[in-house]
């Protein structure tokens, strides 16, 4: 079963990150508002980034990491500019 871990950009223009093993059903659940929590009042949200994962446990590892970025250190990783994002 693949993991996922993403990020979304929200109406408000922040940026969300999360993990689930089903991408497009949580999509879903964010832009539908389905649970409270950080994107239900920041709805239509956006699918910028994601990555697969084979292993739990590495995706819970790189969303955490992840979720302590600085918005520029996101961008970079979302652009694809390698050699900034190891600058930050």
């Amino acid at each position: 079963m693949p993991f996922h871990i993403y990020i979304l950009r929200c109406s408000d223009g922040s940026y969300y990150t999360g993990a689930t093993t089903n991408l497009e059903q949580r999509i879903g659940q964010h832009d539908s508002g389905t649970f409270d929590g950080f994107t239900s009042s920041r709805r239509p949200v956006k699918l910028l980034w994601c990555q697969e994962f084979t292993d739990i446990r590495d995706s819970i590892e790189a969303e955490r990491k992840l979720k302590k970025w600085t918005r520029a250190k996101k961008e970079a990783l979302m652009r694809g500019d390698f050699e900034l994002l190891h600058e930050l």
